[in-house]
């Protein structure tokens, strides 16, 4: 197995898995969520650690190794993205497996499980149309930065809100969106697979000053990101600068 086609397996794995969870309706909310979190992080270590044993893991749901920084690759996993979401019994919710080869995001499977899906880095599968007269900004449904408003209303953009931080941008990969765009607070396990497939789909994908995304740095913050159609990166990363 090459490493996207390990990343779409697990993820895939993972996600029939939290599918079986919500099904079996023996719990619901909370538990559901926290159950959810537990069991697709087991399957995903016992998964990985199986088929690359010398790889470290950076994941949500597990203690930080801190070894892994001197490491060339780490997979970098958010078993339910969206934990929320998937617990309140929305449909935007995802599983991350990527992987980080010398800090760059090489590598990443994202499932979808609700829509039946799973982008991956070797066949990300990109439906872009012809630009609509009005992008389509896609970000949190609850708590949308105020930056992200105004680059909104600068660009007469469509605010569409979502879930998980891989719905929203495999959302903009499969056409449903233009532009994904975060402020605010997120970590490297939010956003290592949806870079790494969305870079493979020859998206833009960046932080908000234009800086490359970095991954497996000792502090697992990286708290924001611009994931969108390769023309509209100029525009949105100078509104940023200006808006900022």
């Amino acid at each position: 197995m090459t490493d996207a086609e390990l990343a779409r397996a697990v993820a895939r794995e993972a996600g029939a898995l939290l599918l079986a969870i919500r099904a079996r309706g023996d719990c619901a909310g909370a538990e559901m969520g926290d159950r959810g979190d537990r069991q697709a992080d087991d399957l995903i270590q016992a998964r990985l650690r199986a088929a690359r044993p010398d790889d470290f893991i950076l994941s949500e749901e597990s203690a930080d190794d801190r070894r892994r920084c001197a490491a060339r690759r780490v997979w970098v996993v958010d078993p339910l993205d969206g934990t929320r979401d998937y617990a309140d019994g929305l449909d935007d919710w995802a599983v991350h497996v990527g992987l980080a080869i010398d800090g760059v995001p090489a590598v990443g499977a994202v499932a979808l499980p609700m829509r039946g899906q799973v982008f991956a880095s070797d066949d990300p599968r990109v439906a872009l149309a012809p630009a609509p007269a009005r992008p389509r900004l896609v970000a949190s449904r609850t708590r949308c930065p105020a930056l992200v408003e105004r680059v909104a209303g600068a660009l007469a953009a469509d605010l569409i809100g979502m879930g998980s931080a891989g719905a929203k941008a495999m959302a903009v990969l499969d056409g449903r969106a233009d532009i994904y765009l975060h402020t605010g607070g997120q970590y490297e396990w939010d956003n290592c697979a949806p870079a790494a497939v969305a870079l493979a789909g020859g998206l833009h994908a960046s932080r908000i000053d234009g800086a490359p995304l970095r991954y497996n740095c000792e502090d697992p913050l990286l708290p924001d990101l611009l994931i969108c159609r390769p023309e509209l990166a100029a525009p949105v990363l100078a509104l940023v600068a200006a808006l900022a």
